[in-house]
């Protein structure tokens, strides 16, 4: 029998990572996945190829709609070639794949590939694709098997016409009109893919705005921008029935009067949220305790009751996000080597990859307001720098919440050109707690889109935003 150090049951970006960390410090480290590559939902059926999908529609969306004015004239018909972009797609998947392949080799990490589940405490079982089972010893396990789409109880996925995300990476074809059940990040991401590529897109949510878990201005701001672009929004509608009939699907949703609409499309994505994935994981064998939502129950360590069993990313509590997941696995392999890391989950940043970019960190001003927290407020519109003009992205705003009386950073909120990336710059203030005067008193290339994270932190330092 094959004893390790440390063997980590999923290979996700928390398992993964977690792997590499342990590798690096000094642990045998064994990785278990049941499919055939690596790299769980969000390298395979996730966070990669949706932006790939993301950057292709927005390459033949800046073609169609800002060349002319840029004064860039095509010859010809400007046209979507589907097939070739679902295939570039792959192309990236199967490229980031490889490069994790090549990871696991370079630390010397043993990949078994068949479904984990648990012997005992430091037993695990491996069955494999061909029937044949394998048992490994770990002194320490990692759990890391991640999530997959929920769904809603009446609603029978036939992941042909009515679907998850997971299919809608892999259509056969634009859609005549995709609706789409649920306006959270996936499905707005998705959306917009197809939106950009001539789909009629309609979005469904049941709460009373679309991207609910993010600050409301955000919410506003994305919903002005899509709805201009023909997305249409049924907010506070809550879904009745998903039917199929031959090529057709026909969603019916209630509203608040509790009048009922209907839906008329060829595809239905089913976009309610993900779900931990603990199935044939047999916890109960190591003692390992799940609660009623399947999450997997853990202390501030990720111990689980059993405690040399750790849980990280999707099957623990927090954000279903590959960089927490991420971070968590980093944790636990340094708890394992005697280590103290720490993680400050307040400061763990959320994005939505549409265009413009939503991104946020920290609290958001709902939560101040519930918390009884005294604040103020800077915000600064993208319209007004010179960088945004010259690039045409004019879209969106940076707003910072800071503490009323220390003027500490508590939240930065951003929708705009870019913002997924400057949102990192919002983190390192606010893990080093900054003050708004601090931001605002650095230095900020000029012309840039980061200079909106200073113009906001000046007009919540003094209200004095040097460009409006």
């Amino acid at each position: 029998m094959s004893s390790f150090d440390v063997v980590i049951i999923g290979s996700g970006p928390g398992g993964y990572v977690s792997a590499i960390r342990c590798a690096q410090l000094g642990f045998k480290t064994a990785i278990i996945e049941k499919y055939s590559s690596l790299g769980g939902t969000c390298l395979n059926v996730g966070c990669i190829p949706s932006k790939a999908l993301l950057s292709s529609s927005h390459l033949y969306e800046e073609g169609m709609k800002h060349f002319e004015p840029n004064g860039i004239e095509i010859t010809g018909e400007l046209r979507v070639n589907f097939e070739k972009m679902v295939a570039r797609k792959q192309a990236v998947v199967d490229q980031t794949v490889g490069g994790i392949n090549f990871l696991m080799n370079k630390n010397n990490i043993t990949v078994f590939e068949g479904t984990g589940s648990f012997v005992d405490a430091t037993h695990v079982e491996i069955a494999k694709a061909d029937g044949t089972a394998e048992t490994i010893e770990g002194k320490n396990i990692i759990i890391a098997t991640g999530s997959k789409p929920s769904n809603l109880p009446f609603i029978k996925l036939d992941k042909e016409r009515i679907i998850t995300s997971t299919e809608a990476l892999k259509l056969p074809e634009v859609p005549k009109h995709l609706v789409i059940i649920g306006g959270g990040v996936i499905g707005i991401e998705l959306g917009q893919v197809y939106l950009r590529l001539g789909a009629k897109v309609s979005v469904v949510e049941y709460l009373d705005r679309i991207i609910p878990g993010m600050d409301s201005a955000l919410s506003k701001e994305l919903t002005k921008v899509l709805k201009k672009a023909g997305m249409k929004f049924y907010v506070s509608h809550k879904v009745q029935g998903v039917e199929r009939n031959g090529d057709e699907v026909v969603v019916t949703a209630e509203n608040a009067k509790g009048e009922t609409i209907t839906l008329e499309g060829d595809y239905a994505l089913v976009s309610v949220g993900r779900k931990p994935y603990t199935d044939g994981l047999k916890a109960e064998n190591a003692g390992v305790k799940i609660t009623d939502r399947g999450m997997i129950e853990v202390n501030d360590h990720l111990q689980t009751a059993t405690a040399n069993i750790y849980a990280i990313g999707d099957v623990v509590r927090g954000p279903m996000l590959a960089h927490k997941a991420e971070e968590e696995g980093v944790m636990v392999a340094e708890l394992v080597a005697g280590q103290k890391p720490h993680i400050d989950y307040n400061l763990i940043p959320g994005v939505v990859y549409t265009w413009p970019e939503v991104a946020a960190v920290g609290k958001t001003e709902e939560q101040l307001k519930e918390a009884g927290t005294k604040y103020k407020v800077g915000s600064f519109p993208f319209k007004a720098l010179g960088r945004a003009r010259a690039s045409g992205d004019l879209d969106g705003f940076v707003k910072i919440l800071a503490d009323e009386k220390t003027d500490e950073v508590l939240g930065v909120h951003m929708i705009g050109a870019r913002t997924a990336d400057l949102i990192a710059a919002a983190v390192t203030a606010m893990e080093f707690r900054a003050s708004a005067e601090d931001i605002s008193r650095m230095s900020h290339a000029h012309p840039t889109f980061a200079e909106a994270i200073k113009e906001a932190a000046l007009a919540a330092t003094e209200n004095r935003p040097l460009h409006i």
